[in-house]
């Protein structure tokens, strides 16, 4: 195991995008799941509660599913969260963390459960010896669930408001000579649309230039797909620039 440590890891993507994300201490990371043992600890009292209630039929029943209730929550608990809260528990939501692919692919549902299955193994023989010795060694803090599903454990900053009007204001817009189909433009683009959009002009510096002329002839095309304007109001600009008016459309509708 490597022991240099690294704060961030850098991610490049097929389409020549290269971003960097901040790995979570292990401090901070102990810290989210004694947050997420308060919360288990909570359930397993509410569902031990009425899982005891079997002893009125049998005392080994009882106990038999308070034991079982026990591990399914203990185990439940951290694949249900980080599933459907795109790897997040409630420790981590409070301290803006969260579970990736290592790779920054999209994080699929059998590395959240092996990731939590041995969760088990990385907590002997008590207070996560194994886990912490793992995160201590690795370059990258991870524990061995960690590298058996090649997840990593990131933190989440904040980012602030783009600013729209610095980065659209001031330019000619050939789009506003028509108002109808600006409307009509804003009805039909989604949200997940106008806001990968926006990032795409945020981060076009980041890009390699044939992927930076790549990227935005799609989106271009993509929103001449949706509403068609005169030709007039597309000649001499470049897709770069289409994509920049869609946006200044979307973002900073006109008071008429």
């Amino acid at each position: 195991m490597n022991s240099s440590r690294v704060s961030t890891l850098v991610i490049r993507t097929p389409e020549g995008i290269a971003f960097s994300l901040p790995l979570a201490c292990p401090v901070t990371r102990c810290l989210a799941w004694v947050i997420d043992i308060g919360c288990i600890m909570g359930l397993i009292t509410i569902v031990g509660t009425f899982l005891r209630l079997a002893s009125l039929i049998s005392l080994d029943l009882g106990r038999a599913l308070v034991v079982v209730g026990y591990f399914v929550v203990q185990v439940g608990y951290g694949i249900v969260c980080e599933w459907l809260w795109r790897g997040q528990t409630v420790g981590k939501r409070l301290l803006r963390l969260r579970v990736m692919d290592a790779q920054g692919l999209h994080l699929q549902f059998s590395q959240v459960a092996l990731r939590n299955l041995l969760r088990i193994v990385d907590s002997i023989p008590a207070f996560y010896l194994v886990g912490g010795v793992f995160s201590l060694c690795n370059s990258r803090a991870q524990r061995l669930g960690d590298l058996v599903a090649n997840t990593i454990v990131v933190r989440h900053l904040k980012l602030p408001e783009p600013d729209v009007d610095q980065l659209v204001a001031g330019k000619y817009n050939s789009l506003r000579d028509y108002p109808h189909l600006e409307a009509r433009l804003r009805q039909r683009v989604s949200p997940r649309e106008a806001g990968l959009a926006l990032q795409a002009l945020l981060r076009r510096d980041q890009l390699d230039p044939q992927a930076r002329l790549d990227l935005f002839e799609q989106m271009a095309s993509h929103f001449r797909s949706l509403v068609l304007f005169p030709a007039e109001a597309c000649e001499g600009i470049t897709a770069e620039q289409y994509v920049r008016n869609v946006v200044d459309v979307l973002f900073r509708p006109q008071v008429r």
